[in-house]
Formats: structure tokens, C-alpha cells, sequence
């Protein structure tokens, strides 16, 4: 096996592929509403990579919707996407994670969010789930540079994400991290710095995410003043074999590129077609005699 990708994972689990249920549950983020900043990162429109997704429904009948179209025996990932959904007071959460877990078919919650929106209670309110389905955080890192998340408006730190990480490991809750590869001024250096960063943690799943230019967005404004250029399909090609070869081979790598709505892609052109990306990238892996964990060495704290 050249990686151990998701759908492997799942079927060794669960017995079978399971479906996703991506939900909008309408919160904000601290760097949109001004706790930290506003605008929101660089690279994110405004329904916060939920482009896809009907926010006219409440929660349940988001589930619902899939959930009736599919067979008996389809179970799912009920995915709070978009946006920081740990941002907001307990109560709310717990309203809001409740409303998805409708039906035995959701096997697990997974909830997308920011490190600096991680805390004790909320760590505790997210573990109390594990008594009736599996759960996963997801944590937007993108890079291991300060400097970048400067100037992609990310508003945090290192220092929360290391507190987010030990909070989480805590209480036993698998973390699944994002990482973008093209940000402004970032290269392959920036792409190793970051992967041996992220190899001092314990960590459930990584996701690789090609970047894209989308349309109504600051990266966009960027991008057409001549201040930005997206990397080619080839550097991001080997952004993606040196951080798979440097993964701890037991980590589930949930993704290998990003998504764009295509009415809203501006660049680059390449991202436009998921299944080649995926396909250069196992093709460059079996050239070079290359898979995950070939390369990994533990980084120290």
C-alpha cells in the first residue's frame, strides 16, 4: 500500500465505505467577527469552504436529506464543515451536535475547527460523544510558519496549537490536521518545516489540500494584481510525496487535494481536475519507489 488512505481505514473499521454528510450549522469564525480579525483567512469565500452545502436547511434536515436517499445500509460521517464549529458557548454546541446524530447510520462526528477555539469544556462536551459514535476533530493548521499565518489572516499561533493538541490527546480525541501547500511566499522549505512540526504530535489523520484561487475572496484580489502565483501541478506533486513520505505511516491521510466549485476557480486551472492530481501523485509515488512513512522521523517537542 503506498498510503493509507481513508476509504482503507474505514473499511478496516467499519466494514465498509462510509458516506459524508457535510454540515452548514451556521457559526462564524473569530477571525470574520473581530475577536481576532475580520475578512476571515485569505483563501476562504464566504460560506467558509461550505460553497456546496444548502444553508437554508437547519441541522437535521441537512442529515435527513441524505439520509433518506440512501440505502438501509449506508452509514455515514456527519461533517460539521464550514466555518469554527467549536465557537460558540456549550450549550449551543451541544444543541447543534445533537440535532446530526438523528439515525444509527451516523457512525461518526466529525467537527471541523480552529485550535484557538479548543478548551477544556469544550474537549469534554466532544468526548461525551464517544459513548454513542466515534468522533474526530479536525484542526485548520494549514502551515507551521507564524509569518504566513500573518498574512493569510489565520489569527493564531504555535503556541495554541500546541495547547489544542494536549488538550485533545487529553481526552483521547482523534485530531485530523489541515495542511495547505502554495500559500503566499511559502515553498518546499515551508512544506518540511511544517511536516516536521506536525511530526512531534499524536495525530488520527492528516488532509493535504492543493491551494486554489476562488472567486470572491482576498487571495483572488492577489492573485490578479499580480501579487500572488499559485505552484504548479508538478511542485505541488512533490509538496504532496514529501509530506506523505514523512508522515508516520499509521497516519490516515483523509485527503491528497482540495476542492473548488468550478463556476469558482480562478487558478490554478490544474485543480480543476481532481482524479489527475490524485493520479500524478501515486504515479510519482511508484516512479520513485516511494510510500508513507518511507522518510518519517519523530520530531521532539
Amino acid at each position: 500500500m503506498l498510503y493509507n488512505n481513508l476509504s482503507g481505514y474505514l473499511r478496516q473499521r467499519y466494514g465498509k465505505r462510509l458516506g459524508k454528510i457535510c454540515i452548514d450549522a451556521g457559526f462564524s469564525c473569530p477571525n470574520r467577527d473581530g475577536k481576532c480579525g475580520t475578512g476571515g483567512c485569505i483563501y476562504c469565500g464566504e460560506r467558509g469552504a461550505g460553497e456546496h452545502i444548502n444553508p437554508l436547511k437547519s441541522i437535521g434536515e441537512q442529515v435527513r436529506s441524505v439520509l433518506d436517499s440512501a440505502d438501509e445500509d449506508e452509514e455515514f460521517v456527519a461533517y460539521f464543515q464550514n466555518f469554527t464549529n467549536t465557537y460558540a458557548p456549550i450549550s449551543v454546541l451541544k444543541e447543534r451536535y445533537d440535532a446530526a446524530l438523528v439515525d444509527e447510520r451516523i457512525r461518526v462526528l466529525a467537527i471541523g475547527t480552529r485550535p484557538d477555539c479548543i478548551d477544556e469544556e469544550i474537549a469534554a462536551l466532544i468526548a461525551s460523544y464517544k459513548e454513542r459514535v466515534d468522533v474526530w476533530v479536525e484542526l485548520g493548521l494549514q502551515t507551521a510558519s507564524d509569518e504566513t499565518a500573518e498574512i493569510i489572516n489565520r489569527g493564531y499561533g504555535q503556541d495554541a496549537f500546541n495547547c489544542a493538541m494536549e488538550i485533545l490527546n487529553r481526552y483521547e480525541i482523534p485530531v485530523v490536521v489541515h495542511l495547505i501547500v502554495g500559500l503566499p511566499g511559502e515553498n518546499i522549505e515551508s512544506v518540511k518545516n511544517t511536516v516536521e512540526y506536525i511530526s512531534r504530535f499524536r495525530l488520527f489523520g492528516v488532509k493535504i489540500h492543493s491551494i486554489y484561487v476562488m472567486e470572491g475572496t482576498r487571495l483572488a484580489d492577489m492573485y490578479r494584481a499580480g501579487e500572488y502565483t499559485p505552484p504548479s501541478m508538478a511542485e505541488y506533486v512533490d509538496a504532496a510525496l514529501y509530506i506523505i513520505t514523512h508522515l508516520h505511516p499509521g497516519t490516515v491521510i483523509h485527503r491528497l487535494t482540495g476542492d473548488c466549485p468550478r463556476d469558482m476557480l480562478i487558478a490554478p486551472d490544474w485543480n480543476r481536475n481532481k482524479h489527475e492530481i490524485i493520479s500524478a501523485i501515486v504515479t510519482a509515488m511508484q516512479m520513485r519507489g516511494a510510500y508513507q512513512g518511507k522518510e518519517y522521523k519523530k520530531a521532539t517537542l
